[in-house]
């Protein structure tokens, strides 16, 4: 008994584009506007926080964060969220999408009211504070990941699957958006209340005391969205796959679809009992049949998301730096903490305006014409491209006059990684394994992904240093420089691109068919419909 002779899943896979497919987008794309918000809005804050609680009366230059505490407050989120990934991936397959999905978003909500009323008598001491609630806010953003996306590949119709997924991820750059517009409402009205000169005019009060507010509100702000839609979350039905493919019970799988599709469905009890009981669907995540049929899918998806987030997470977490050692923005002594946070937060968002939220949104349109696996190949060529567009003539980028032409290119790195690799790394893997294993094989993809991203915001830290010391951030070691380090994001991309060959296309096809649940015992439909190949021709 193959799992297409199941009523419930037939009708899903051809039920036509409804209300509760757009209802699902947003209830699931809602908590990844959260995740992006969370994530990118601590890199708009961290020149202040140097400002804040690491000023030194006798420096030329505002105070910055430590090398130590900088890599801790940029990376420790994500540290939470591989852990998160993993953890509630695999909690995802044991319990069901729907009880775990709730659990995330509240330790969402409370992290980030946490983070910004972090305390302490000393700097060292809200630093460690605030560490602390992001690494668990990050714990409930990588639950996000697996959930989100398999919940909304379970739901979707096969024509139009992978364009639904992408809308839930696409999400993710109106997060990035409101998290500069957010900041610069904020610093605007801050600095319109409490202006202050310069730092070379005045080191001292150059910060004003309100500043502190302003870092804490833009933190808090995060947990508005994913609490407004904890309601909605927790009166979606679990997915029919999961219950009848997973749990087992086809009356419950027949009636939650019968009400989202408003049409009568079979239970189909015995039907349900024979799929669960073949011996092709009964295989676990360390057995040789998994390696067999999955194993190099599984090192595909896993490879190209850690080579994709080390290039990704990079750009996004050092954009401020970037702009600064090009000219775009002030140097900072010319300017007051305030008016610093403005203006980075005027540069992230101008980035993300014009190419990140559209390059998502390509992807959406397209990836159902065009598929998953052309556009992670294109994707990947065209970053690797413009990095090397900016790196190769770097020293024509940072002369005067050339800052614009800088940073459009910039902006095409962050087009084709949305309309590219992050969204089809997020897709793919909720198409392509057995329903019983989905959750917990798309949290290890995303887990090697935010590896990648923990590489990308450590290592990019240390490496974007110049070797003159006149020119490094305080306190840092020589690195290799930014022209070096755009070679080597370069570099990942080209691999990335290499990667993708063992991933196969899922354009079209079931959820079944992709992970082979439609399989006779002995193997004979996965010739008929060629997924043994795995890669697309």
């Amino acid at each position: 008994m193959a799992a297409r002779d199941l009523q419930v899943l037939n009708k899903l896979d051809l039920a036509k584009t409804q209300l509760y497919h757009f209802k699902a987008i947003v209830i699931a794309g809602m908590g990844f506007f959260t995740d992006a918000y969370d994530l990118f809005c601590i890199s708009l804050v961290t020149k202040l926080l140097g400002r804040i609680y690491y000023f030194d009366p006798n420096s030329k230059t505002p105070g910055s964060l430590p090398p130590n505490v900088s890599a801790a407050v940029n990376g420790v989120a994500f540290c939470g969220t591989l852990a998160g990934q993993l953890f509630f991936g695999w909690l995802g397959d044991k319990m069901g999408r729907k009880k775990v999905y709730g659990m995330t978003l509240m330790l969402m909500v409370i992290c980030s009211i946490a983070s910004g009323l972090s305390f302490g008598h000393t700097a060292k001491g809200v630093m460690a504070t605030l560490c602390f609630f992001r690494f668990w806010l990050g714990f409930g953003i990588g639950g996000d990941y697996p959930l989100s996306a398999t919940i909304m590949s379970e739901y979707a119709n096969k024509k139009t699957r992978g364009a639904f997924i992408a809308a839930v991820f696409a999400m993710q750059g109106f997060g990035n958006l409101t998290g500069g517009i957010v900041t610069l409402i904020i610093s605007a009205g801050f600095k319109s209340k409490y202006d202050a000169p310069n730092y070379n005019d005045d080191r001292a009060g150059s910060t004003v005391p309100e500043a502190d507010y302003v870092w804490r509100i833009i933190l808090m702000f995060g947990s508005a969205p994913a609490l407004l839609t904890y309601y909605w979350r927790m009166k979606m039905p679990e997915t029919a796959r999961y219950t009848a493919l997973v749990a087992h019970n086809a009356k419950q799988a027949a009636s939650d679809m019968s009400k989202v599709l408003q049409v009568e469905i079979e239970e189909e009890q015995q039907k349900v009992a024979e799929v669960a009981t073949a011996q092709t669907n009964s295989f676990g995540l360390f057995s040789k049949e998994f390696v067999r049929r999955h194993g190099l899918h599984l090192v595909g998806t896993t490879t190209t998301w850690f080579l994709l987030d080390i290039a990704f997470y990079s750009q996004n977490l050092f954009q401020k730096d970037i702009f600064s050692a090009i000219g775009w923005l002030p140097k900072a002594a010319t300017m007051n903490a305030l008016e610093e946070v403005y203006k980075v937060a005027r540069a992230q968002t101008l980035i993300a305006l014009c190419g990140t939220v559209p390059g998502y949104w390509f992807t959406v349109a397209l990836i159902d014409t065009i598929g998953r696996f052309a556009i992670q190949l294109m994707g990947f060529a065209m970053m690797a491209a413009f990095l090397l567009g900016l790196s190769i003539p770097y020293h024509h980028w940072t002369t005067k006059g050339n800052h614009i032409g800088f940073v459009v290119m910039y902006a095409f790195t962050f087009f084709f990684a949305n309309f590219g690799p992050n969204s089809t790394t997020f897709i793919v893997p909720a198409e392509i394994f057995p329903a019983r294993l989905r959750s917990t094989c798309h949290g290890i993809s995303a887990a090697a992904g935010k590896a990648g991203a923990i590489v990308g915001a450590f290592g990019f830290l240390y490496a974007a240093q110049d070797k003159d010391p006149a020119k490094r951030d305080k306190g840092y070691p020589a690195g290799i420089g930014i022209r070096n380090s755009l070679f080597a994001l370069a570099a990942c991309c080209v691999l990335g691109f290499f990667f993708t060959f063992l991933v196969p296309e899922p354009k079209g096809m079931s959820l079944e068919d992709m992970s082979r649940e439609n399989d006779d015992e002995e193997g004979q439909n996965t010739a008929a419909i060629g997924i043994d190949r795995t890669v697309p021709v």
